[in-house]
């Protein structure tokens, strides 16, 4: 009850603010080149995302949207916001005019009455005379189709967001589709692509149907579940309800039976607009409208997952689980601003590890890809649990504890253990990469291990998370592979980007931009580098080096300031250091630089993928002045703000104030702060400290 009345005092304080926050989204943002984010109806955390898809196969939509395109192909019902790869995009439907059977059901739309508002989309077929908008309660997708003509609708019950049009249809191994009601299809589809996962459906009509064609697929005569529906000689508008399940087609049915059992398109539009602004009122910001209109769109991006895939009657689930990526930042930033959902993400991921022996790595629709490397699950648990979120530290422990020791798919701990690092010609791949990520996770494990009393274990994975030393190369003072035997790697090119593609020792980038990857021991590299001053001289170079990055695989290594590449998550924490270093000035440069050029309001807006909302969680936490460099251990380290005056709302009705006083364009350092009053002795703050409500006060100057 408690816990419940904290929830409730945080979307009450967000509730009785009288701006519109959803007027100042922009929801098309990163919607164009390597953002790829979208710009289908969604809600915070919810488990649908229906919207418009202009394209497919191939990395550029990964989000199944480009703005440049002037076609579309239809409306899917789930989507990736901002990531790398390619799936979900589940249960394609395109409504259209005229015969049933046709060459193409595809049609272009227009792009200057094309509208998008958090919780909305609709736009115009310009082929078919057919005006499409849709919105979505939080398991319930629901499409008004309004035309002159009677509107049919193609249905693709296996299309998804894939690499290739052969490789969609192949990963298919088993479905059922059932026309038998004349109101409703419904079915399951069982696919393996990044994700081995199984969707079952219902998709409601306000009308019946009759199938009119059942069609082949693409480029072969074999028949699927591609079928074209007739509604009949109605020209009123036609309505579509669909809701997915990882449980069952009861459980589809019982989403839409407990939240959608009317047509009322405007009230659920409605409703998902309020609900938007009793979240992105979660933190209040004074600045030009510009700078309110890309603030407002980080918040929007960063609450568009995890999702909770569980059905409405059950407890919550949480999926879209990036968190190589989401680790970093994002998840701190909801213990600040959506503490409801974070116990239980945390406790979902005791799901994960009762089915799979080991800890999430990458979610989807319930199931693991292991995509990317470290098991970052653990930051998250470690952080949770030390600010006092109610999750089951014992079980959640034990599951840490597996991870990291016992064998699993992705790991095998004998040699990280025998070297003390991953050697090159055992792991082929990533190997410099992975010793540093697991090392972080070892820092988290021993934190942990300490607070419950484990002190043997805390003393293991201490020693661990000091792994970081053996492949730090003492000539070059940069991360370096080396072999089974202690060699180092030759020939050695620093600047050569390695990805897991490709092959190489890091992870989507270079020696350069990994050397800074200690998240737990920042002024251990330090002491390593030769003290603080050849510290500093080091990161100097860092944002100033030019050079050749090699042929590898690049499309990641984006935003890149010298080396340091701002558009990929391993970076984000690099320019805090320099705090730490106490080079304050070269923080502050070098913040602005990156908030003014690199998050911009329009398509183009990101520099690279936004990643399930880590792009626009280091853009709100920079924002506000401070960064959680060590995602784990409750501090954050102060760096600029960079808007006049910012309110969180937290539990219990709190409110901290982050102030800037006399901040401009050239006023970007800070020449004082203080917390309450009282002047900030280092440049850290605490969770706590923000959690008791107050004012950080900052003196800006040139």
């Amino acid at each position: 009850m408690k816990r419940l009345c904290l929830i409730l005092s945080v979307l009450l304080a967000a509730a009785c603010a009288k701006t519109d926050y959803t007027a100042l989204v922009n929801v098309f943002a990163g919607t164009d080149g390597a953002g790829h984010c979208h710009p289908c109806a969604a809600l915070p955390f919810g488990a649908l995302q229906p919207g418009p898809q202009t394209g497919n196969y191939g990395w550029d939509y990964c989000g199944g949207y480009q703005w440049r395109d002037t076609i579309i192909q239809g409306f899917s019902q789930n989507r990736i916001d901002g990531t790398g790869s390619s799936e979900l995009g589940d249960l394609l439907i395109m409504p259209f005019t005229g015969d049933a059977v046709r060459e193409s059901y595809f049609s272009r739309f227009d792009k200057t009455t094309e509208t998008a508002t958090p919780g909305y989309y609709c736009c115009n077929l310009t082929d078919f005379g057919i005006k499409a908008e849709m919105t979505c309660t939080p398991h319930v997708a629901i499409h008004r189709y309004s035309g002159s003509e009677p509107v049919k609708l193609m249905l693709d019950l296996q299309s998804a967001q894939i690499g290739s049009l052969q490789r969609m249809y192949q990963r298919v191994v088993d479905f059922d589709v059932d026309y038998t009601d004349p109101m409703a299809v419904r079915g399951y589809t069982h696919s393996k692509a990044w994700n081995d996962r199984v969707i079952f459906y219902e998709i409601a009509f306000n009308r019946p149907y009759t199938v009119a064609a059942e069609l082949p697929l693409r480029d072969t005569a074999e028949a699927i579940a591609r079928t074209v529906l007739d509604f009949g000689s109605s020209t009123e508008p036609l309505m579509v309800k669909a809701s997915i399940s990882i449980e069952s087609v009861e459980g589809a049915h019982g989403n839409i039976a407990a939240e959608l059992p009317g047509w009322e398109f405007d009230k659920v539009r409605k409703a998902a607009g309020k609900t938007w602004n009793e979240h992105l009122g979660r933190i209040e910001v004074e600045g030009t409208e510009e700078q309110q209109r890309i603030f407002y769109t980080a918040m929007y991006h960063l609450m568009m997952h995890p999702n909770n895939i569980a059905d409405a009657d059950e407890k919550p689930f949480y999926s879209t689980l990036s968190l190589w990526d989401t680790f970093r930042a994002a998840h701190p930033l909801f213990t600040l601003i959506a503490p409801e959902i974070v116990a239980d993400v945390v406790n979902s991921f005791l799901r994960y590890y009762d089915a799979q022996g080991f800890l999430p790595i990458w979610t989807l629709c319930g199931t693991d890809n292991y995509g990317m490397i470290g098991n970052h699950s653990v930051p998250v648990i470690v952080d949770a649990w030390q600010k006092g979120f109610d999750v089951d530290a014992e079980a959640l422990y034990a599951a840490i504890k597996r991870s990291l020791t016992e064998n699993h798919i992705k790991y095998d701990w004998a040699a990280y253990d025998s070297c003390g690092y991953l050697p090159n010609d055992v792991a082929l791949v990533e190997s410099v990469s992975r010793t540093l990520e697991c090392g972080f996770d070892d820092w988290c494990a021993a934190r942990m291990a300490r607070g419950l009393g484990h002190e043997e274990d805390a003393a293991f994975f201490k020693k661990r998370a000091g792994y970081w030393r053996n492949v730090f190369d003492p000539e070059t003072h940069l991360m370096r592979a080396r072999n089974s035997k202690g060699e180092w790697e030759t020939p050695f090119d620093p600047l050569r980007v390695a990805h897991w593609k490709t092959g190489g020792a890091y992870t989507e980038g270079n020696a350069w931009q990994y050397t800074w990857h200690v998240l737990q021991d920042p002024e251990g590299l330090m002491e390593a580098m030769g003290g603080r001053e050849a510290f500093v001289a080091k990161l100097d170079t860092l944002f100033a080096l030019d050079g050749d990055l090699g042929d590898g695989e690049k499309v990641d290594v984006s935003g890149l300031i010298g080396q340091y590449a701002h558009g990929n998550e391993p970076s984000h924490h690099i320019i805090y250091l320099y705090s730490l270093a106490g080079e304050s000035d070269k923080a502050a440069d070098l913040i602005r630089e990156v908030w003014t050029s690199q998050y911009k309001d329009g398509p183009d807006g990101l520099s690279g993928n936004d990643d399930c909302g880590q792009m626009s969680a280091w853009y709100i936490f920079s924002a506000l002045g401070f960064y959680p460099v060590n995602p784990a251990s409750g501090e954050y380290v102060i760096g600029a703000p960079q808007l006049s005056k910012m309110k969180i709302h937290l539990p219990g009705g709190k409110t901290f104030t982050v102030k800037a006083n006399d901040i401009s364009q050239t006023n970007r350092r800070v020449a004082s702060a203080t917390l309450n009053g009282a002047p900030l002795q280092k440049p850290v703050i605490s969770h706590g400290d923000i959690l008791k409500g107050g004012t950080l006060e900052f003196t800006m100057r040139q």
